[in-house]
């Protein structure tokens, strides 16, 4: 009777080795099982995070958003106040022109040239009810160019309303000037600040 040999025992160092091979094997496997339903593949098996929403545009102002109002600024030669308010239900931005575009009478044939000084660091926003303000240079100094209201061979007019514009090439609205009396202004010198968020900030030009 013949006797079969005995195979060697693995020893216990490749018994180990064995089972991280299979231990290896498993895990690659169980992601792509996870993914496939033998239909076809389904989502991810992973899960990924959705991109936030961009944030929602802010609606340029326009005419009827808004409510003006121009008067004289009190103790201030020389100087008037242009108020707008919000009255709509929404947040609107003057990041497209961010300065009024003024027109006084058929002398001038553009509207009024901003100061570049006065430009604030960011954008006017407005929410409802919100109010921003510009101030109004009507003429310049009597010694300056132009000569000021007084100085012989000024341009200086009365006025009692002039065309506010928040873009280029759209009718003005017309504002009407609060006060006992129209204003002096020289379309030939007067000049506009930027829209300021507080009335502070307009009274600094």
């Amino acid at each position: 009777m013949l006797t079969r040999p005995v195979p060697p025992r693995p020893s216990p160092a490749a018994r180990r080795g064995r089972a991280l091979v299979v231990a290896l094997a498993l895990a690659t496997a169980l992601p792509l099982a996870g993914c496939h339903d033998g239909t076809g593949f389904r989502a991810e098996a992973t899960t990924r995070t959705a991109a936030p929403a961009p944030a929602a545009a802010r609606d340029a102002c326009t005419p009827d958003m808004l409510r003006f109002h121009a008067g004289a600024a009190p103790h201030r030669a020389r100087h008037m106040l242009l108020t707008v308010t919000n009255i709509s239900a929404r947040t609107c931005t003057f990041a497209a022109q961010p300065y009024p575009l003024l027109h006084f009478g058929d002398r001038r044939p553009g509207p009024l040239p901003p100061l570049p000084y006065t430009r604030p660091p960011a954008p006017v926003a407005l929410p409802p009810d919100g109010t921003a303000y510009a101030a109004v240079i009507t003429a310049g100094p009597p010694g300056g160019p132009g000569g000021g209201r007084s100085a012989p061979g000024s341009t200086a007019e009365k006025v009692s309303q002039f065309g506010v514009a928040l873009a280029s090439r759209t009718t003005p609205a017309q504002v009407g000037v609060d006060g006992p009396a129209p204003l002096h202004v020289d379309p030939a010198t007067a000049a506009v600040t930027y829209w300021q968020p507080g009335r502070a900030d307009a009274d600094k030009w």
